[in-house]
């Protein structure tokens, strides 16, 4: 059975965006979509309503078939080394789901799927999820289908973001994806836009791609089927 390989990258903004350009030409040249983690707000005051450039490179990069997946609302609101959605109750975390939502329809690129940043969300959040319509939570070691209560088990290697960077680290995803990709599983590869200006991460992630194709792998996004899709399939 071969593989499915899905890369993501997040952090995307105008300071990111050709860094993110770049590499979604090296995944057209391998032939893997991506799946692009958006933030309505990330610190350094950006929001995402005042860059037309970058939503018009996201609105066109999900017309050649890459995913949009809401990865938070506003980061440089919540206290210094905490995640986002880690600890928030369900309330306040759907006052935030539903501030960005409405942010991402604005700027249309709405989304039925979410990964919290650093991959945490909290009991809470995951209730609130499927109030604001939301169909795909994605964890840091499952994908679960808010609206069949199913987790399918699959780990995120990641650089950057809450993941480590160093050499040690980047040659360690490598061989990890590998070995998921020749057992035939689901292989979740992530990196912020940030290191992909580090020739190391950036190459790394490259190599982990490479390898994971070598073996079979099918590139793949984020996506939620509906009961109607999943019986017709």
């Amino acid at each position: 059975m071969n593989a499915q390989l899905i890369v993501s990258v997040s952090g995307i903004r105008d300071t990111t965006r050709d860094a993110a350009i770049e590499f979604g030409a090296e995944m057209d040249r391998r032939g893997v979509p991506m799946s692009l983690l958006v933030a309505p707000r990330l610190k350094g005051r950006y929001r995402l309503v005042d860059d037309p450039a970058t939503q018009a490179w996201l609105r066109g990069r999900r017309a050649r078939g890459d995913a949009i997946v809401l990865h938070g609302y506003d980061q440089a609101a919540t206290k210094r080394r905490r995640a986002e959605f880690a600890t928030l109750p369900r309330h306040e975390a759907r006052l935030r789901l539903t501030a960005a939502d409405r942010v991402m329809e604005q700027v249309q690129l709405r989304t039925r799927l979410f990964a919290a940043p650093r991959w945490d969300a909290s009991a809470g959040a995951i209730e609130a999820l499927p109030e604001v319509g939301f169909r795909l939570a994605l964890g840091l070691t499952s994908m679960l289908d808010l609206e069949r209560n199913v987790a399918q088990k699959a780990r995120v290697y990641g650089i950057g973001e809450g993941f480590r960077a160093e050499p040690w680290w980047c040659r360690a995803l490598v061989m990890g994806a590998a070995r998921t990709a020749r057992r035939g599983g689901v292989l979740r590869l992530a990196i912020s836009a940030a290191q992909l200006d580090r020739s190391g991460p950036r190459q790394a992630i490259l190599d982990a791609v490479d390898l994971a194709l070598l073996h079979g792998a099918l590139g793949e996004v984020y996506r939620w089927e509906s009961f109607t899709a999943a019986r017709a399939a």
